[in-house]
């Protein structure tokens, strides 16, 4: 009996087909939405701003951005002016809240003509109390400010406390706000406690916004460096981050933040462990990307990000032995914040599954860095997205205030 050479021919595509969908049915689902682009890196303009994306076969890298410049120039009107009253007040909430205090209290300080008494660091519990100078450094504070206002470490013991009056003021407060509604009182007591409420989390510049204060964009990013201790550790651990896979990913990603009503109700803001995963990968980053979370202790709703990307680390995965007693293991929480919000900001990549200020200050110090590379999260249809389509409006737009203040 004679064989059909057609028949054979057609059992052995028949074999090789299965062959070959048994291998994609086993690979990793990940694998679909992955794209891998290959080229030279090339710019991409938004807005009038170029950004240069890293293609390759490593994810979707961008460069840093050249660094910008300060653009605030202090004029002899704004020079410091000695006065016999002084301003108080506390920092509170964290350091994205510390920046936008800090501004503000310098503002109301330097057009009152007062004297800035050096703040406390106040955490959220009753009783969780720090000094300036465990977090920050003061000598730097001090003389950064030196040309537009008077610092002192303390309030001089012939300042009664019944003496201050507390005055609130709205976050990014101008100079005619104080002059209409704070000079009367501190011409009336002499001395004034400033608290600092916040009508708006955004850090947007519109055109109502007018021209910036050059003596808000120093208080805002020129004053405020971390002490060397901190600040050494901080580089410690970038540089752990760094040496698993060159760059790496920082993701503002809380488990509590994301129990909470408001991250439920409205459009989507919120984005939790799984739609992160599923965002980059469709984006294109590799299983082998180094991720920094600002979640403090490992939860097991976390597990899905490291299962696909095994390279996800908290702090307390990265921080030296011998710090985590003072840094991790102490009910007060600032040393933590301060972590998170100085990796976030020295991160390849930042990616706020969470809106908020935090969210907002670190884009401010980001432009201020070059980092340009600010991924929003969102839902990405079918299995493929370009990051380009999703960098913070912040940035793709320009309207960020730190533009008003570097170029």
């Amino acid at each position: 009996m004679g064989v059909d050479l057609r028949q054979i021919v057609a059992a052995i595509l028949t074999i090789t087909m299965f062959v070959m969908l048994g291998q994609m049915l086993h690979r990793d689902y990940f694998d679909a939405v992955q794209e891998k682009v290959e080229g030279d890196a090339h710019d991409i303009e938004f807005h009038g701003s170029k950004v240069a994306v890293v293609e390759g076969t490593k994810g979707p890298w961008m460069h840093d951005s050249h660094d910008l410049k300060p653009c605030w120039s202090i004029s002899s009107s704004d020079e410091a002016v000695s006065s016999k009253g002084y301003v108080t007040f506390s920092l509170t909430n964290g350091p994205e809240y510390h920046i936008s205090q800090i501004t503000d209290a310098v503002m109301v300080a330097k057009h009152l003509g007062a004297t800035l008494v050096l703040p406390d660091i106040r955490g959220s519990k009753p009783g969780d109390e720090m000094n300036f100078d465990d977090i920050y450094d003061v000598d730097k504070f001090v003389k950064s400010l030196e040309s537009v206002v008077k610092v002192v470490k303390k309030l001089p013991s012939h300042v009664s406390l019944r003496d201050i009056a507390i005055v609130k003021v709205p976050t990014r407060v101008a100079e005619d706000y104080i002059k209409e509604h704070i000079d009367p009182i501190f011409k009336s007591k002499g001395n004034i406690r400033v608290t600092t409420y916040f009508p708006s989390v955004n850090l947007r510049k519109t055109s109502l916004d007018g021209e910036t204060d050059p003596v808000s964009c120093l208080a805002m990013f020129g004053s405020l460096e971390l002490q060397p201790g901190v600040s050494d550790l901080v580089e410690s651990m970038i540089q752990r981050l760094k040496k698993s896979g060159g760059r790496f990913v920082a993701i503002d990603l809380r488990v509590e933040i994301l129990e909470k009503k408001n991250c439920r109700v409205g459009s989507k803001t919120c984005y939790n462990a799984q739609e992160i995963a599923l965002f980059l990968r469709k984006l294109g980053f590799e299983s082998d990307t180094t991720i920094y979370l600002t979640q403090p202790r490992w939860e097991s709703s976390l597990n899905i990000l490291k299962d696909i990307f095994p390279k996800t680390f908290t702090k307390e995965a990265i921080m030296p032995a011998s710090k985590k007693s003072k840094y991790l293991e102490l009910e007060n929480s600032e040393y933590e914040n301060v972590i998170d919000f100085y990796i976030s900001s020295r991160s390849d990549v930042f990616v706020p599954a969470i809106p908020g200020l935090f969210y907002a200050n670190t884009v401010g110090k980001r432009i201020a860095l070059g980092k340009p590379q600010v991924l929003v999260p969102a839902e990405i249809s079918g299995t493929s997205g370009l990051s380009t389509d999703y960098i913070s409006p912040y940035i793709s737009k320009k309207n960020h205030l730190a533009y008003s203040c570097f170029c």
